[in-house]
C-alpha cells in the first residue's frame, strides 16, 4: 500500500508534464500560424508599397518636382480673336504634400520589407519576439496604419481637387482621364498624370489595408503572448501545488508507517 501511494504522485506528475506539453505545442502552432500570417501581410504591404512609389516618383520627374495635389487653375482664352483656351495655373499644390506623401510610401516600403526578412528568419529559426519587442510592433504598425491612412486621404483629396480645376468642375466635354492625353502647355509632361495617380491610389490604399491588418496581427501577438505568460504562470503554479501535496503526503506515510 505504501508502494502505491508513492506511485501516485509520479504518475500525477507524468500527466501534469503530458498535459503541459500538449498546451505548450498548441500554443507554438498557434504562433507559427501568426508569424506566417505576419509574414504574408508584410509582403502584401511591400508589393502595394512599391506599386504607390513608383508612380509619384515619376509623376515628380514629368512636372519638375512641381506638385499637382490641391493645384488650383482655370481655362482662360489666349486671346480675343482666338477661341481656343488655355489652361492656367493659379497656384501650384504645397510641395510638402507630395513629399509626405512620398516619404511614407518609401518608409513603409522600407519598414515593411525588413519585417517580413525579419518574420520570416523568426519562423525558420523558431525563435519569438518578446513581450516588448511584440508591443513595440504593435505601436509602430499603428503609427504606419495613422500616416498611410492620412497619405492616401492626401492624395485622393488632393487629386480631386486637380482634377476639378482642369475639368472647370465636370463642365468641361472632356473628362480628367482623357485630358492628359491633352497638351496643357504647361512646360511639362503631363502625358500619364491621371493614370500615375489611380495607380498610386491604389497602392497606398492597398498598403493602408495590408498595414491595418498587420496591425491587428500585432495586437493579437501581444495578447497571445500575455495569454502565454499566464497560461506558464498557472501551470508553474499547479506544478507547485502538485508536488507540495506529493511531500505531504509522503511525509504522512512515513509517519503512519506500512499498513
Amino acid at each position: 500500500m505504501l508502494r502505491l501511494r508513492s506511485s501516485l504522485p509520479l504518475l500525477r506528475s507524468r500527466s501534469f508534464s503530458s498535459a503541459q506539453q500538449s498546451k505548450q505545442g498548441e500554443a507554438n502552432m498557434a504562433l507559427d500560424n501568426l508569424i506566417f500570417a505576419q509574414c504574408i501581410l508584410y509582403f502584401l504591404a511591400f508589393v502595394f508599397g512599391f506599386i504607390a512609389v513608383v508612380p509619384l516618383s515619376e509623376n515628380t520627374e514629368d512636372f519638375g518636382g512641381k506638385c499637382l495635389l490641391f493645384a488650383r487653375g482655370m481655362w482662360q482664352n489666349e486671346n480675343i480673336t482666338v477661341s481656343k483656351q488655355r489652361f492656367i495655373v493659379e497656384e501650384w499644390g504645397p510641395e510638402s504634400s507630395c513629399s509626405f506623401v512620398t516619404f511614407v510610401g518609401i518608409a513603409s516600403l522600407v519598414l515593411s520589407a525588413v519585417q517580413a526578412w525579419r518574420l520570416l528568419f523568426f519562423l525558420c529559426k523558431g525563435h519569438d519576439d518578446s513581450i516588448f519587442n511584440s508591443f513595440l510592433n504593435l505601436l509602430i504598425s499603428s503609427l504606419v496604419v495613422f500616416t498611410v491612412f492620412l497619405s492616401s486621404t492626401i492624395v485622393s483629396v488632393g487629386f480631386n481637387l486637380w482634377c476639378d480645376a482642369i475639368t472647370e468642375r465636370g463642365t468641361m466635354p472632356s473628362s480628367c482621364e482623357n485630358l492628359q492625353d491633352t497638351d496643357l502647355e504647361l512646360n511639362l509632361d503631363n502625358s500619364a498624370f491621371y493614370d500615375q495617380f489611380a495607380i498610386a491610389q491604389f497602392g497606398l490604399w492597398a498598403s493602408w489595408l495590408a498595414w491595418l491588418g498587420i496591425a491587428v496581427m500585432a495586437f493579437l501577438k501581444v495578447y497571445h503572448n500575455y495569454r502565454q505568460e499566464d497560461l506558464l504562470d498557472n501551470l508553474i503554479h499547479e506544478k507547485e501545488l502538485l508536488l507540495g501535496r506529493s511531500s505531504r503526503r509522503n511525509s504522512d506515510d512515513l509517519k503512519t508507517g506500512p499498513i
